[in-house]
């Protein structure tokens, strides 16, 4: 078979083709949903920069992740929409490779970020008083820097491969966005050696994060039964409930995409794809924010600076 040269292809995004009617309200409701991301991760950057009590590793390491959420939606959300309510719905190589880097780059990074917010709790109620020594603004940015260098070295190394490999004319990807294993699925050459790294990546990025999120709540579960007090234990767990909420609506998501047993029909894997990549970033901000008595603070200092000025 004759390869194709990858500068002169095309992908189609197939979706739900099949279901004109179905895309109308997806496209419906992907808007809205991109919308509420915008709208509150960026107000919650707005809220760590502006607020000096906001000012401390964990918002710190919120606003790096509010920051990836909306890099992440923005890599494909707009493309998705687009294709939603045309009828072609084609999207050219490079393209396709810059959206597949850039989600696969964010996703990777959320995995070894999240561990990080987790040691940040630990520190914090395991050894409190020795919790501003520890995390010091310099470790908070190692850290941060390390959680987006590896994810970008991730990326890079299954784009890497990807690319290299010989398309010889099929070009319909049975998915929304340009997804990875849709992608290298396409490939008229052997793929061994991609699914192995994918398979090594999963590993490293999923499961080896998850394994100190458990050591971390291990640890810290530990610490707050020891706590005397019935209002110390709900003070304490109340730092972590948000977080772990986070953790167990986005490893619950991807765990039960990678576990759950093959579909036969592959509508209904497509549509628990989205609902990992469009609604764990919509839900995050949300969850931050609300029973969070400093956000809700800062949002009424911020809200009554805004009033002021617009009387002045």
């Amino acid at each position: 078979m004759e390869r194709t040269n990858w500068t002169d292809i095309e992908f189609i995004l197939q979706g739900l083709s099949e279901y004109p009617s179905a895309e109308k309200l997806l496209f419906v409701m992907c808007s809205v949903t991109y919308l509420v991301i915008l709208l509150g991760n960026s107000t919650l950057i707005t809220l760590t920069l502006l607020d000096s009590r906001l000012h401390t590793p964990m918002y710190f390491f919120l606003g790096n992740l509010s920051f990836l959420d909306i890099c992440y939606t923005s890599s494909y959300i707009p493309t998705l929409l687009i294709h939603l309510l045309s009828e072609k719905k084609t999207i050219s190589f490079t393209r396709c490779v810059v959206q597949m880097s850039v989600s696969f780059t964010m996703a990777s990074t959320e995995c070894v970020l999240l561990a990080v917010m987790a040691y940040d709790r630990y520190v914090a109620i395991c050894n409190p008083l020795r919790y501003p020594i520890i995390m010091s603004r310099a470790l908070c940015i190692q850290m941060a820097s390390l959680s987006w260098g590896l994810g970008f070295l991730n990326s890079l190394t299954q784009t890497i491969l990807a690319v290299r490999l010989p398309f010889c004319g099929k070009n319909v990807i049975n998915h929304f966005v340009c997804e990875i294993l849709a992608f290298i699925k396409l490939a008229c050459a052997d793929i061994s050696l991609n699914e192995i790294t994918l398979m090594l990546g999963n590993v490293i990025f999923l499961f080896s994060p998850l394994l100190l999120i458990c050591i971390s709540y291990i640890f810290i579960l530990s610490t707050v039964l020891r706590i005397n007090s019935a209002e110390g234990r709900k003070k304490a767990f109340s730092t972590c409930s948000a977080h772990l909420t986070v953790v167990t609506v986005f490893y619950g998501t991807i765990l039960f995409m990678y576990m759950k047993p093959k579909s036969k029909d592959s509508t209904f894997d497509k549509l628990i794809a989205l609902f990992y990549g469009v609604v764990t970033p919509m839900l995050n901000p949300i969850i931050y924010s609300l029973r969070n008595t400093e956000v809700h603070g800062a949002m009424r200092k911020l809200m009554t600076r805004y009033w002021f000025w617009r009387k002045g």
